[in-house]
């Protein structure tokens, strides 16, 4: 039997691959987002899975949140932080401030203030100690044309991942990242019809099963206490990411 992961995003995409991968491997597992109809559709009834509703720029929500899924399930063994949003491209003197605020609010808050409630639980459990994944993205490494806010965001999820990392060791909290090339979610359906290029040009570009995600994140969490993966990229193979294109 697995221990109790709460997965955040989890009403579609990658989030919700990653919910039926840990609830088919026998973990309990908290879903958060904010439609509460589909989040009650990914549990589907199973006694392992808690719908719990939760904008994760609202404080007060996440807080709430994380203390029903540590009193539910009597402890918190995994968070993947993973919501996360993305607005229309475009230079940045086009890019309407709220497009900014609203990016950040989820990509970059909404990481910290769920990172936090979980570090907050995980080091107070008896045993001590859990495991944090947060989804980056291939974009922490090369950005797409137009990209600003998300990149720019993406970019601080490492710069949190690394300080949990380190400030995670006295409590036996570990914390790695996981950024995503082209899988096949309903947002990422456009790969399929063209998306731009640096050469402004537009091309499709492969995509991977995003099942094959949630089996990374499998990995990444059930590692033993003592092993941690800092860093993973995984990505469609052929995807225009290394190499020139």
């Amino acid at each position: 039997m697995g221990g109790s992961i709460v997965i955040t995003g989890a009403s579609s995409g990658i989030g919700r691959a990653t919910a039926e991968r840990f609830l088919a491997g026998g973990w309990n597992v908290a879903l958060l987002a904010r439609r509460a109809a589909a989040l009650a559709e990914v549990a589907a009834g199973r006694p392992a899975a808690l719908a719990l509703p939760c904008d994760v720029t609202d404080p007060a929500q996440v807080d709430a949140a994380f203390a029903a899924a540590a009193r539910h399930f009597g402890r918190i063994d995994a968070l993947f932080n993973n919501a996360g949003v993305s607005r229309p491209a475009a230079p940045i003197d086009e890019i309407p401030l709220e497009d900014w605020t609203a990016t950040v609010a989820v990509n970059l808050t909404g990481m910290f203030l769920c990172a936090r409630a979980a570090f907050r639980q995980m080091r107070r459990q008896d045993p001590q100690g859990g495991r944090i994944v947060n989804n980056g993205s291939i974009s922490a490494h090369a950005p797409r044309p137009g990209s600003v806010c998300y990149t720019t965001t993406k970019h601080g999820v490492t710069g949190l991942t690394r300080t949990l990392a380190l400030d995670g060791r006295p409590f036996g909290i570990a914390c790695g990242q996981i950024d995503i090339g082209n899988a096949l979610t309903d947002m990422a359906a456009r790969f399929r019809t063209g998306v731009p290029q640096a050469d402004g040009s537009i091309r499709t570009e492969p995509v991977m099963d995003v099942a094959d995600v949630a089996g990374a994140v499998w990995s990444m969490v059930t590692l033993p206490a003592s092993a941690n993966v800092l860093s993973m990229t995984i990505m469609a193979t052929n995807m225009p990411f290394v190499g020139r294109g």
